[in-house]
């Protein structure tokens, strides 16, 4: 019989101090209870809207509320932490600590989805937190880069964490007695791809290079690409970028004409930072368009980019497109 080593074990050799450690293990305990939250759906009566909206004015399901409150209220609890912000929440809440990290996280990634029951999951990333001072928004406002740890959790057919703190990505699968195990150790994901994942129904809105993108793949053997490309998409970035860990891809989230004076939909704090490192670290690259997510300087808290990330060729195509204009 296989035997699969622990968090806290994976913990424990890695080349980290022992206060992000204490982080991650909080972060990672949390949404093993999100996990049975989530898995409990109408049975608990947490399907469904909440009547409200976040600081996006989107619609909050009920288990918006329920997750970003279990994630506040363990990550407060951590003496390593000495703030928070949350897709959620309209401003960075301090924990009236000093030092140690910042932890930033969309609670429930793809929330649209939990009534008919696709993936969605936890997006979390971990900044350093200035040691001087208690936190405010600008101590935030860190590149991605800065990262000390990252990373995600999917509740599928099988619950999983994947993350990153040093170097590597690694991914861990919630057993039954609700213990984290390493199962998916250096995971690493393909330079080649023939899979794209995008909303093809917002095509007549994007930018003309990510249409003659999508155009070559469609023509498949007969197009400019001279290959057949499949598409896959589950409106669940969370879900989507799992799946390109596991066997490759391209993920697009592009801007379009609708809302013009707006770069993109996804967050880059709570989203697009977090998801890069992990595609980096896998082997895969990630970019706005032209540079790479990880260089953004961001500006606001709640700052939003157009995304493509996956397999690194395909990245590099699709970069190609955008420069050429």
């Amino acid at each position: 019989m296989t035997t699969f080593v622990d968090l806290a074990a994976w913990l424990a050799a890695e080349p980290a101090d022992a206060a992000l450690k204490d982080v991650v293990q909080t972060v990672a305990g949390t949404c093993a209870q999100i996990s049975r939250v989530v898995a409990s759906g109408a049975l608990s009566g947490s399907l469904g809207a909440a009547g409200s909206t976040n600081v996006q004015d989107e619609e909050q399901k009920k288990l918006d509320v329920i997750t970003n409150d279990m994630l506040s209220d363990a990550l407060k609890g951590c003496a390593a932490v000495a703030g928070l912000a949350s897709e959620e929440l309209e401003e960075v809440e301090p924990t009236g600590r000093i030092g140690g990290y910042l932890v930033t996280f969309d609670p429930l990634d793809g929330s649209s989805n939990i009534d008919v029951n696709v993936s969605v999951g936890t997006i979390f990333s971990v900044l350093p937190a200035p040691a001087d001072h208690a936190p405010t928004e600008a101590d935030f406002l860190q590149s991605g880069r800065n990262q000390a740890a990252a990373g995600y959790a999917v509740y599928g057919p099988q619950t999983m964490l994947v993350l990153t703190l040093a170097s590597g990505v690694n991914g861990f699968t919630l057993s039954a007695d609700s213990q984290w195990l390493l199962t998916h150790p250096a995971i690493a994901i393909k330079a080649d791809t023939a899979e794209f994942a995008i909303n093809m129904s917002n095509q007549r809105h994007w930018a003309a290079p990510v249409r003659r993108y999508i155009d070559g793949c469609l023509q498949g053997n007969d197009g400019p690409r001279a290959k057949n490309f499949n598409m896959r998409w589950v409106a669940s970035m969370v879900a989507d970028v799992h799946r390109i860990m596991m066997r490759g891809g391209v993920f697009m989230y592009p801007w379009d004409a609708r809302e013009p004076d707006k770069p993109g939909k996804l967050r880059l704090m709570y989203e697009a930072n977090p998801m890069s490192l992990l595609v980096e670290r896998a082997g895969g690259k990630s970019t706005e368009a032209v540079i790479d997510i990880l260089d953004i300087q961001p500006t606001k808290l709640h700052q939003r980019v157009p995304v493509v990330l996956g397999s690194a060729n395909e990245v590099e195509v699709i970069r190609a497109e955008a420069k050429a204009g």
